[in-house]
């Protein structure tokens, strides 16, 4: 049993500490052998997963007494088209058919949903007001409604107000300064947050590799 958590956690730290060394020491011939075999464990594990999922929503197709069989055939598919497209386009029978398929649904599907969420934002800042009134709950319903306002102003959608200016001026206040340093701020957290679970890592205190 020992020798069973032993292994993993010695091939985690010196995984670790080779890269961190090829980091530092600048050998590309070791960092990049790393990061082959990095990609490669990556490339076999997502192709696991495609398959489970393919496998999941065959049985849920076969399965009678499932309410939700019309998406797992929609999604079975989706994955079938797309990869005879893949095929199709590898052996020269057709042309950025792979490309098409992206551009035709992937981008349109992803403009809507983009499209969608300011309004969940806005419908999500009245729940919150309705349950709790607090100034966290007021000040991000006021944020919400004054995005849709200030991008639906430089749209030009819209006949001119006479604010319009001042409203831009401090939109763009809003997204280059508030905005911006929030986001700078969460990355600022997750480069950390990453620094403290690596250090963890190669200390072997933290061990996500075992069950």
């Amino acid at each position: 049993m020992i020798i069973k958590r032993a292994i993993p956690l010695a091939l985690a730290i010196a995984t670790g500490v080779l890269t961190l060394v090829a980091l530092l020491l600048q050998l590309p011939a070791l960092y990049t052998l790393l990061l082959g075999w990095a990609t490669f464990l990556a490339t076999i594990a997502l192709l696991l997963g495609v398959l489970n999922l393919l496998s999941v929503h065959l049985w849920r197709i076969a399965y009678p007494g499932d309410t939700s069989r019309f998406y797992s055939v929609v999604l079975v598919l989706g994955m079938v088209l797309v990869f005879a497209a893949a095929l199709t386009d590898a052996s020269h029978l057709t042309a950025n058919s792979l490309a098409l398929v992206f551009s035709w649904v992937q981008a349109p599907l992803e403009a809507a949903f983009a499209a969608l969420l300011p309004l969940v934002m806005l419908f999500s800042g009245f729940q919150l007001l309705k349950r709790q009134r607090t100034l966290t709950a007021v000040v991000f319903l006021i944020t919400a409604v004054f995005t849709l306002l200030y991008h639906l102003l430089s749209s030009n959608l819209v006949s001119q107000p006479p604010l319009q200016g001042v409203l831009l001026q401090l939109g763009d206040w809003l997204e280059n300064v508030v905005a911006l340093a929030g986001m700078r701020g969460l990355l600022i957290g997750i480069a950390l947050g990453t620094i403290t679970l690596s250090i963890r890592i190669l200390a072997g205190w933290e061990r996500p590799y075992q069950p």
